[in-house]
Parts: structure tokens; C-alpha cells; sequence
């Protein structure tokens, strides 16, 4: 029998669901690679294998999947984690492909006019939902500060903030599940990550702040050590922009 190669499209999907699937989930039993399988005609066990070898790619991971690597999963990859704005949208757009009950828009878009705006507002809610999927997928939904675990309270954080660096607003190295407390310390630079991935404190807060309330729900917290993902561990060179840029020091 004739061996099917991979599609680009199905290459796509397949790096699509590595990122939003935590690491220990990678198999043939995974509900979510089941379904996936089914709607590009491949079987769980290859999705799973192939998932696997992009595991062995990913930089990111000290342990490592799968070491049967194709030339064209290696090209496919580096396409991928080398343009996450397009190629992340490019991946959601193919996976909304398949559902025609899925529609992009959302309530509060529905009166703004087709045309660039419409399409530039699409584009940012798709990007900012695969950056979170991806985020919390990588700390096992869990908040990297005080690991609660309760989804609808966990934000993908940037670290870099969107706005100022095009290139990577996608890259879950430039993200860290925090809860929306934490986000909100985080994003206004109360507190940040040491360089040895631990929690500081801004000083600024420390001589402002000091009540029962601020000492249990931030102060407490200095010099607590990240819990880090169990893959796209934070790049240095982000924390230090966050460090140097947003932090209250």
C-alpha cells in the first residue's frame, strides 16, 4: 500500500494542536487528537507520532519525543516558529475551516463594516486566542504564581507587550499563565521575574503597600520561584525587557 505523504495544510494542524496540547497529553487516546485525525484523514496514532516529532524539534523541551524526523516536518516547523503571526492565524483559519458553525465574529463586531478594520479586529481576537490556548496548554493550566486552576480566571500573559514587538506576540516563549490579579501586577510592573525565575517585588509598591491585604496576595510572594512550563520556558532576553522597561524598580 502506497504511503499518503502529509499535506502542508495537515502539517499545519498538526503544530497547531501541538502548542495548545500539554505535553504529558501527546497520544493516541487524547480526545482532542482523535477528533483532530478524523477531520484530516490521518489516524490518532499517526497525529499522535506526528506530534511527537515536532516534540523532538522544540527547543524548548529538555526531554524529547520522537527522533524520526521528515525533512518536510523540519521545514514545516521552522515555517511555523519562525513567523508566528501568520502562521498561527494561517492554522486557526485552516481548523475554522472545518466547522461551519464556527464563526470568527463575535457579538461586538457584527456593526463594524467589511473591509480592513473588520479584517485587522478578526485577526487580532483569533491571535490573542491561540496565544492563550497556547500559554496555559504550556503551564497545564495552571497560574505560574499561585497555581490556581480555575481556566476562566487565567490569562495568557505577555511578557514583551503586544504592541511593542510585531514578531513575537505569538510566541508562547514571550508568555506566562498568570491569574487576573497577577496579569494586572505583572502588566503594570508591580512585580516581575528574576533573572533565576523568581518573583520580585517592585520597591515602589513595597514603601506604598503594606496591609494584610497586599502582604497575602502580592508581598508574600517575593523571592517565590516561578513554577515554570513544561515547555516554552520564558526567554531571558523578554524578562529582561520586562525588567528594564516595565518594572517598577
Amino acid at each position: 500500500m502506497k504511503r499518503v505523504l502529509w499535506t502542508r495544510d495537515q502539517l499545519i494542524l498538526a503544530i497547531n494542536l501541538y502548542c495548545k496540547t500539554p505535553f504529558g497529553r501527546i497520544h493516541k487516546e487524547n480526545p482532542d487528537i482523535i477528533k483532530l485525525s478524523k477531520l484530516i484523514n490521518r489516524t490518532p496514532s499517526a497525529l499522535a507520532w506526528k506530534m511527537a516529532n515536532f516534540a523532538h524539534l522544540d527547543p524548548s523541551l529538555s526531554r524529547k519525543g520522537a527522533s524520526n524526523v521528515a525533512k518536510q516536518d523540519i521545514e514545516i516547523w521552522n515555517e511555523f516558529f519562525n513567523n508566528w503571526e501568520e502562521l498561527g492565524f494561517e492554522s486557526e483559519k485552516l481548523l475554522n475551516s472545518f466547522f461551519t458553525d464556527k464563526k470568527y465574529d463575535s457579538e461586538d463586531l457584527k456593526n463594524i463594516p467589511e473591509g480592513k478594520d473588520k479584517e485587522r479586529l478578526v485577526r487580532t481576537r483569533v491571535n490573542q486566542a491561540f496565544f492563550r490556548q497556547t500559554v496555559l496548554a504550556s503551564y497545564n493550566f495552571k497560574c505560574c504564581i499561585t497555581n490556581i486552576a480555575i481556566p476562566d480566571l487565567l490569562i495568557g500573559s505577555h511578557i514583551v507587550p503586544w504592541a511593542k514587538d510585531n514578531k513575537n506576540r505569538l510566541n508562547p516563549r514571550n508568555g506566562l499563565c498568570l491569574n487576573a490579579l497577577h496579569d494586572k501586577a505583572f502588566d503594570c510592573g508591580i512585580i516581575s521575574i528574576s533573572e533565576g525565575f523568581k518573583i520580585i517585588v517592585s520597591p515602589k509598591f513595597k514603601k506604598l503597600y503594606n496591609g494584610d491585604a497586599e502582604q497575602k496576595f502580592i508581598l508574600n510572594y517575593e523571592d517565590t520561584p516561578l513554577n515554570k512550563p513544561n515547555r516554552f520556558i520564558p526567554n531571558e532576553t523578554f524578562l529582561s525587557y520586562h525588567r528594564n522597561n516595565i518594572f517598577q524598580s
